[in-house]
């Protein structure tokens, strides 16, 4: 009754080598997934382990705790490091060696939550600022706008009429050209080759009139006197 027991619940000594040879490969495959805690390493790595010993594998304690850190992921790389520097791996038990490296983890934890809440802060800082900034420049922007699109037409303006200035200029001499001809016609004494404001008829009756304008005043202070 006992060896059937045995067997059934340990199976024969050929499915035990086979189990045994299986957990040995695992336990070299075994390695730390990504977005596993330590908590999760070390379900798994101790279950490996007590089935192992069960089935009669002997470990001993230095090889265990260099098997879990080298499973750990290259995040792990400095803790590993300062525990391989100040433990003594062979006096280290497996469970205070995954006590470290839980309480590493929520010191890591700790401070990507505060990294975390610092960046959003930051970032709802820039947002305010940027949009007083924006309200603020409002109205400058517009000037600008503005500006640029004067500049833009005036420029628009000489490309397509480059002569315009010329033409302008053209017609102001073509006008005093013109102005300055002898084809105008005195109102004065119709006479051609001078206008009415030159006209010598009306230089000398201006000068007459002054000199007439001398006399009566000479008279009237005679007169006076």
């Amino acid at each position: 009754m006992w060896d059937i027991l045995e067997v059934t619940h340990e199976g024969t000594t050929d499915v035990k080598r086979t189990r045994k040879h299986a957990l040995i490969q695992e336990y070299e495959m075994f390695r730390m997934l990504k977005g596993e805690t330590i908590s999760d390493v070390q379900k798994g790595f101790t279950h490996i382990v007590n089935h192992l010993i069960s089935l009669g594998k002997i470990f001993e304690r230095q090889k265990l705790n260099i098997k879990i850190l080298k499973c750990l992921d290259r995040s792990w790389q400095p803790k590993i490091t300062v525990i391989y520097e100040s433990k003594d791996l062979t006096t280290l038990t497996t469970t205070y060696l995954f006590g470290k490296l839980r309480e590493h983890e929520l010191e890591m934890n700790q401070l990507s939550d505060q990294e975390h809440e610092e960046k959003h802060m930051r970032g709802i800082t820039l947002r305010v600022v940027g949009h007083k900034n924006g309200q603020d420049s409002s109205e400058g922007s517009d000037g600008e706008t503005l500006n640029l699109l004067t500049r833009k037409f005036s420029k628009f303006l000489k490309k397509n009429n480059p002569d315009k200035n010329q033409s302008s200029n053209k017609y102001n001499s073509k006008k005093v050209i013109e102005f300055n001809s002898t084809n105008y016609i005195c109102f004065g004494c119709g006479k051609q080759g001078h206008i009415k404001a030159d006209c010598p008829n009306n230089k000398s009756k201006e000068r007459g009139e002054s000199k007439k304008f001398e006399k009566k005043g000479k008279a009237r202070k005679a007169y006076i006197t």
